[in-house]
């Protein structure tokens, strides 16, 4: 059995770090980069690229609307058209990082109020894909299970990568628990490990309300910019090599 464990890495601004990259891409099998839209700059984008390089960790580009103020976790009210030309953008910008140090971008995965909003918004979400599509239609897409970004990836031939989550409460619909209510994140290391070892062993993770969510999840997102990330990181590493579950990369 496997799993890929991907972070959010490469959001350090000015200098001013949100997570520990060095530490995270140690552990992880694939980085979710920002691309300067939520977080990052050209800097410190192309530090966490030269760590993912060192340690083999395969590259996806974090799209996300342009926000830095509320780090892309606010909806944005774009056009289709205007979106999709964003996604372009973010990806030619960090692929054109990436290639400098002998890496591709090998997926996307939209960021935060993006990610969420695709679920459910069939306009931005053909947006997104269409904005993949233009810059090479061979990426895959890492989306969350259910929403309707799915089968418009899938539709447009797109190799789409359900993805879990380590860390965030889950609705009984298969949604996200949203940040400003409670227990939206999970803090329990070891409740963590045992939520990312059920993604892994059943494809299942518990909801709030303790019904099981079939996910089929290929991939589980652990949170860097999360406090103590890099402990509970380390164990659910721990947990899932217990257990005989091989970290990998899925592509």
């Amino acid at each position: 059995m496997h799993i890929d464990l991907n972070a959010d890495l490469g959001e350090t601004t000015a200098g001013n770090p949100v997570a520990d990259d060095q530490a995270m891409l140690s552990m992880v099998s694939s980085a979710n980069v920002a691309t300067g839209f939520h977080a990052g700059d050209p800097h410190s984008i192309a530090a966490t690229l030269d760590d993912a390089a060192a340690h083999g960790v395969t590259l996806g580009a974090h799209v996300a609307y342009n926000d830095p103020v509320g780090f892309g976790r606010r909806f944005m009210d774009y056009t289709p058209g205007e979106l999709a030309d964003e996604t372009l953008y973010q990806i030619g910008a960090l692929d054109a990082l990436a290639q400098a140090r002998g890496l591709k971008v090998r997926y996307v995965k939209p960021h935060g109020a993006l990610y969420n909003t695709i679920v459910h918004h069939e306009a931005h979400a053909r947006a997104v894909i269409d904005g993949i599509k233009a810059f090479d239609r061979n990426l895959a897409v890492m989306l969350l299970p259910g929403g309707v970004a799915v089968d418009i990836a899938e539709q447009a031939g797109l190799r789409v990568i359900r993805e879990a989550f380590a860390d965030r409460g889950y609705n009984p619909d298969g949604t996200l628990v949203s940040r400003r209510e409670p227990n939206a994140v999970m803090h329990d290391p070891d409740a963590v490990a045992e939520r990312v070892l059920q993604v892994a062993s059943t494809g299942a993770v518990t909801a709030v309300d303790g019904t099981e969510v079939n996910v089929q999840a290929e991939s589980v997102c652990v949170h860097g910019d999360s406090p103590g990330s890099v402990e509970l990181t380390r164990r659910v590493v721990e947990k899932l090599r217990a257990d005989n579950i091989t970290i990998a990369s899925v592509l």
